[in-house]
């Protein structure tokens, strides 16, 4: 019985000590938080130069890592949550543009999804907040494509109060509607900050906040207002809006602190695109244009990382970086399988958050709201094939606010960049659905 017993012994052993180091791999990896905010301007926060909108929770969290000065998205909703989820280009998915309430559809259903890819190496995937990637049926909403948690919304545009769209409810938890009372970026900052709460220690978290502020409809309790009552009436609405999301990011910082995670938490921040209502509303400055253009002021946007001892403090970088690259940077941070059936546009970034390397792009799509309005940088240049088909060509390095149009006077380098454009988009997918006739969602 002896040996029979140490036969015993030793297996258990074996299947305890895999067990263990199993749990100990998925523990070292770590924690991801992405907060996108909707709409915000890139001259709204205190880091990126807002004078005029206190943001502190924001701000210390960017000094806490490094500011990313040329940070690139798409320059609406759908196609900026598209292209972060899919780590692809709306040439490749179809996501060009707002997918409306009951659409026939959506980010497609062939794309390997980041949650899905994180999911696969032990993480636990959740999202809190606005969805906007199809929800006409099952297989599109957020537990079908990645997340085992889901709550907020499927759409943008919904009331605050209210959480109704065009008369209907829009809030869900796991894709099952939900009757709900509060004013929803505090709801999804509560929320958010509870899933970190329940988060089991031995496990890795990657917790997507796409929250709806700072987007229309123009509504805050006038307790975030108040203190900016002496602004004209937009931006104190626009600033009371932030000033909530601040509150809410603060919560679910001070939940990474109360849980012991946040020295083991890559905190990553950017807004989805450029300010909406320019000037008026949000700031862009210096930038030039907004939300759904093709102008630096509706694709670059205010973004840091933040992670302690892994990422530089109060550092900034200035390459050209977009979006697409968060999915190929994650899958290789975490140890997911980078194999996929579908080719991925963005690149590994972490040696230029951690060592200064410069940018993976040569030329970087910046592609707009359909097939034929586009752009592309290459260096400090920038090519743009706006809806009237006149190119313009800026020198971004000199000219951030693209007010000397250079294309007449630089033939050749046009030539070589509306070159790398076509190649980049020659085999472009068709549009999605229908073009938005408004910036409403």
């Amino acid at each position: 019985m002896k040996p029979l017993l140490r036969v015993l012994t030793a297996c258990l052993m074996a299947l305890l000590s895999e067990q263990y180091c199993a749990h100990a791999i998925e523990a070292s990896k770590p924690n991801i938080i992405y907060l996108l905010v909707d709409d915000m301007g890139y001259a709204d926060c205190g880091f990126n130069g807002g004078k005029d909108i206190r943001t502190p929770n924001i701000d210390k969290l960017a000094k806490a890592g490094t500011v990313l000065k040329s940070f690139y998205v798409q320059p609406l909703c759908s196609p900026t949550r598209a292209a972060l989820l899919s780590g692809r280009f709306p040439t490749r998915t179809g996501v060009y543009n707002v997918v409306t309430p009951g659409a026939t559809w959506g980010l497609p259903l062939d794309e390997r999804t980041l949650p899905q890819a994180l999911g696969e190496v032990g993480y636990t995937t959740a999202i809190c907040g606005k969805w906007h990637l199809g929800e006409f049926r099952p297989e599109y909403r957020p537990t079908q494509r990645g997340f085992q948690y889901q709550y907020g919304h499927m759409m943008g545009n919904l009331d605050y109060n209210t959480h109704i769209r065009d008369g209907k409810l829009d809030w869900y938890r796991d894709d099952k509607p939900l009757q709900e009372e509060g004013y929803t970026t505090t709801l999804i900052g509560k929320d958010a900050s509870r899933v970190i709460r329940a988060q089991p220690k031995d496990k890795p978290l990657f917790l997507y906040v796409p929250f709806n502020g700072i987007h229309s409809p123009y509504q805050v309790p006038s307790s975030y207002s108040e203190p900016y009552k002496d602004l004209p009436k937009l931006r104190g609405t626009v600033a009371g809006m932030l000033s909530a999301v601040d509150e809410a990011i603060g919560q679910i910082v001070a939940a990474l602190d109360e849980k012991g995670m946040r020295n083991n938490t890559l905190i990553l921040f950017s807004s989805d695109n450029g300010g909406a209502r320019p000037g008026q509303g949000t700031m862009n400055t210096p930038l030039r244009g907004g939300k759904g253009g093709i102008y630096e002021g509706g694709m670059r946007v205010a973004a840091f990382a933040t992670w302690p001892g892994k990422i530089a403090a109060g550092a900034t970088v200035d390459e050209p970086l977009h979006i697409v690259d968060w999915y190929p940077t994650l899958l290789k941070l975490t140890g997911a399988s980078p194999q996929q059936k579908l080719p991925v546009d963005g690149k590994d970034i972490w040696p230029v958050l951690t060592k200064k390397a410069k940018s993976p792009h040569t030329a970087l799509l910046l592609h707009g709201t359909n097939t034929n309005v586009k752009a592309l940088r290459m260096g400090d240049w920038k090519l743009l094939l706006p809806a009237s088909g006149k190119m313009e060509l800026y020198n971004l390095a000199t000219d951030i606010s693209e007010k000397r149009n250079l294309a007449d006077s630089q033939p050749e380098r046009v030539k070589e960049m509306r070159a790398q454009l076509d190649a980049l988009t020659k085999d472009a997918k068709p549009l999605g659905g229908p073009l938005p006739g408004t910036d409403k969602d």
